[in-house]
């Protein structure tokens, strides 16, 4: 680490002596008075935490998240086209509360009949759209639609779809197996 120039401490010391907190420091309370032997002896054993033991405590295991839960052959067959929907939604023309309508609608007829792959289709944005956001307000939606649904806990995973099934204007919603 390189030591600063005097011209460059003189500058660093102005810009320290403009920053201001954000937060203002809050004041340190009153001290609180150590515990005494009698006082940690009269907590019942009940409701004594142990610490934890070993060199890490145990987290807990993390719970699978919708489009986590996929193995390598299904992302293969859906990168590659090779799956063939069972059943397909076309979003075209819909607003955001009858897009929503007909896909919670739509996902509750495929889980019903054990389906296992949704075609979403939700549309390109145009091409020569200078908006700052490439993509639609439905497909924008689409993701915490899916999270907020009543069959969150049906979807193994969202992926985009291949070409021959609308590519960057269509997504696959697959379904976790019924047991």
């Amino acid at each position: 680490m390189r030591r600063l120039a005097p011209d460059e401490k003189a500058l660093w010391e102005k810009v320290i002596a403009s920053v201001r907190p954000l937060h203002a420091p809050t004041p340190p309370g009153p001290p609180s008075e150590p515990e005494s032997e009698a006082a940690r002896d009269t907590v019942s054993p009940a409701k004594r935490v142990p610490a934890p033991t070993g060199p890490k405590a145990a987290a807990a295991p993390a719970k699978a998240q919708p489009g986590t839960t996929l193995d390598g052959s299904w992302d293969r067959r859906l990168s590659r086209g090779l799956v063939q929907p069972d059943v397909a939604v076309d979003l075209h023309g819909h607003n955001l509360a009858t897009a929503y309508a007909l896909l919670d609608a739509r996902l509750d007829q495929a889980v019903g009949m054990g389906a296992r792959v949704l075609l979403l289709i939700t549309g390109k944005p145009p091409e020569g759209d200078a908006r700052p956001v490439r993509r639609g307000a439905i497909r924008a939606a689409v993701g915490d639609w899916l999270a907020a649904s009543r069959h969150a806990g049906d979807i193994a995973a969202v992926r985009g779809a291949h070409p021959r099934h609308g590519g960057a204007g269509a997504l696959y919603i697959v379904l976790r197996r019924r047991r």
